[in-house]
């Protein structure tokens, strides 16, 4: 850990590791991240202490997109694992590139990836009324069938079709928070 003391948070959102709809692929976001790991590693070597966190909405939207395409031969991932499972992914993708990076560089240091859960508070009126868009767009028509057959609220999405939409609650605490801390090297 840098002894100067400045910390930062790096938030990368999910479309920032998809630029359009023809580079969505995993190799076309570890090229994203692989050109995103030249400005962190600038910071780090400016002596920044950093925290890096993403976003992972399209990544989710694929997740759970795979998983209703499979759904006649394994049954479905859940919401949360879709995002446990991103969770993970993109952190060994940040987590990779950034070592290749430093690496190049001639920097020493551990990255680490740490999967977070959130505490909600159950009442959170999200539940009640759900307004986060995921997964895939689909024609009112679908919506409503999709809706009547498996439970969903759909809703439509910015005039670009309908997509299901779930609770977004806001966190109350992040319960790993102490594996983010930064910590002193033991010597």
């Amino acid at each position: 850990m840098s002894q100067n003391g400045k910390i930062a948070v790096v938030a990368l959102g999910g479309n920032a590791l998809i630029t359009d709809p023809q580079h969505q692929s995993f190799e076309d976001q570890f090229e994203r991240m692989r050109a995103t790991a030249v400005h962190i590693a600038e910071m780090l070597e400016q002596g920044w202490n950093l925290a890096i966190t993403h976003g992972n909405g399209p990544q989710v939207g694929f997740c759970l997109l795979s998983s209703e395409m499979a759904r006649s031969v394994i049954d479905e991932t859940p919401m949360e694992v879709c995002v446990a499972d991103t969770q993970g992914s993109l952190g060994y993708m940040i987590q990779q590139q950034l070592h290749n990076e430093l690496r190049r560089r001639g920097m020493d240091s551990t990255i680490v990836t740490v999967v977070t859960q959130v505490r909600v508070d159950e009442n959170d009126p999200a539940f009640q009324h759900p307004t986060k868009p995921v997964g895939s767009w689909y024609d009112e028509e679908e919506a409503n069938r999709q809706a009547a057959e498996r439970g969903w609220v759909v809703a439509e999405d910015a005039g670009r079709g309908w997509r299901r939409v779930v609770p977004s609650p806001q966190p109350i605490e992040i319960l790993e928070v102490e594996a983010e801390r930064p910590r002193q090297r033991r010597r």
